[in-house]
């Protein structure tokens, strides 16, 4: 009969642990895994990282297979990052993750019968050393005095280092200015915030300079006469004018003129930036064709969410704020004005994760789509450009509802922007599915531990 066993090596000790003949042995930080690894000395091992799997092979023998369990940092084998599962032979190098906690392979192979039931784990240490637990009697390490300098790579990578100074920067300058800077740098902030979430919720690298670009273009062109051909196309040309007093229109006719004029304008206006850094991609070389371009899905949701936050920036520091500031402050003055700016400011930013971010983002998932499954792309256009118009349509409808619907106008909008959210997380779930690079892909603390 084949005994087998992993062997900790770490630089303080070693440590054994026999393999189940019987059933799978799961290696995580979970306290329900057969090996349980410190959370606080391995972080970059997931709560169910890896399994070792006994399989009986043709000439009778027990052999041992390693499979990866979708884990955040990957299992590595021999220096090579699995795929999937692979016989282990003996003398195999196993690591959770890259730098993380390395196991060696063992395998003994016993010609006498052993009829006792091996448990679950065995732990055999060479040395006094608990590896599966904290170190209690030996004194502090430098490495655990000064954890900074121990792992540069995990705290720039893994600890949100970048976002966290960026939020220190945009703190002490929130002190330092007042007025319509502080309204420009918190909604700035704010909208960087939700399309960060959006991004680790993708989980899938793409290079800020092109995410940034998408939103810069996209207030650009809303600043530009390009804007003025929209609105004679879908305003003027056709049925999308909205009077002032929307009080006196009728619920259908109110919705098909938000739908041509402010969803079909403006959610096509809004995937620009996608077609372009479509197109732009396909006239570069590998591997920038794949990380500028449009290649599949989650590419679409990322660039429609950022050129969605340049659309709200302009609208809502441009148009609404400003209106809503003078208008308070002509009765009662400007401090009032500015802090009712602020109350309007906060929520519009917030609140585009259930509105034109996920509307863009939903649209850019079908064009994502349509690359992929290029017989059914003007399909998967269609139905993907006229949902995300006709959502955004219900939700502006609201403001004609407020007289007649009253207070009940809050649950509308609950429902629409629920559902606009929704809509957005279940197009990103089956974009990291439909995702060619989904193995590299980086996991998310969302879904992924």
């Amino acid at each position: 009969m084949s005994h087998a066993f992993l062997r900790l090596v770490s630089s303080s000790g070693e440590q054994s642990y026999s393999l189940l003949t019987t059933g799978e042995m799961v290696i995580g930080r979970d306290h329900s895994c057969q090996i349980v690894l410190d959370s606080n000395t391995y972080p970059m091992v997931s709560r169910r990282h890896g399994t070792i799997r006994p399989s009986r092979t043709l000439d009778g023998r027990t052999s041992f297979v390693l499979c990866d369990l979708k884990s955040g940092n990957g299992t590595y084998l021999n220096g090579h990052r699995l795929q999937g599962c692979q016989e282990l032979h003996g003398g195999d190098r196993i690591s959770f993750g890259n730098n993380g906690p390395e196991f060696v392979f063992e395998y003994q192979l016993n010609h006498q019968s052993i009829g006792v039931v091996q448990p679950a784990v065995t732990p055999t240490p060479t040395t006094a050393v608990n590896s599966a637990s904290p170190n209690t009697d030996n004194d502090a390490s430098w490495s655990q005095l000064l954890p900074i300098f121990s792992s540069p790579k995990d705290l720039y990578r893994k600890a949100y280092l970048i976002p966290g100074i960026i939020t220190v920067v945009f703190v002490i300058l929130l002190f330092v200015v007042k007025g319509i800077w502080y309204q420009l740098l918190l909604g700035i902030y704010l909208a960087g915030a939700a399309l960060y979430f959006v991004y680790q919720l993708c989980g899938k690298p793409k290079p800020w300079w092109v995410i940034i670009a998408a939103a810069v273009f996209t207030a650009v062109i809303l600043i530009t006469p390009v804007l003025s051909i929209f609105i004679l196309v879908f305003r003027q040309l056709l049925p999308g004018n909205v009077p002032t007093n929307m009080s006196t229109i009728a619920f259908p006719e109110l919705f098909i003129r938000f739908f041509f004029g402010a969803g079909l304008l403006e959610e096509l206006l809004k995937a620009l930036p996608i077609i372009g850094f479509y197109f732009l991609g396909k006239r570069l070389s590998s591997p920038w064709r794949e990380r500028i371009g449009v290649w599949e899905p989650l590419d679409g949701i990322l660039l429609g969410s950022a050129s969605a936050v340049g659309f709200t920036l302009v609208e809502t520091l441009g148009q609404y704020v400003p209106g809503t500031i003078a208008q308070v402050a002509e009765t009662m003055g400007p401090d009032a004005g500015l802090r009712a700016g602020l109350e309007l400011l906060i929520p519009r930013i917030l609140g585009e994760v259930a509105g034109h971010m996920a509307w863009s983002g939903w649209f850019g998932y079908c064009i994502g789509l349509s690359v992929l499954k290029p017989r059914q792309a003007w399909r998967i256009l269609a139905i993907g450009y006229l949902s995300a118009a006709g959502l955004h349509a219900l939700w502006n409808v609201s403001a004609g509802l407020t007289s007649t619907l009253g207070i009940f106008v809050l649950g509308w909008l609950l429902l629409i922007g629920g559902l606009s959210y929704a809509l957005l997380v279940a197009a990103i779930l089956k974009g990291r599915t439909l995702s060619p690079t989904r193995s590299q892909n980086f996991a998310t603390r969302f879904f992924n531990s």
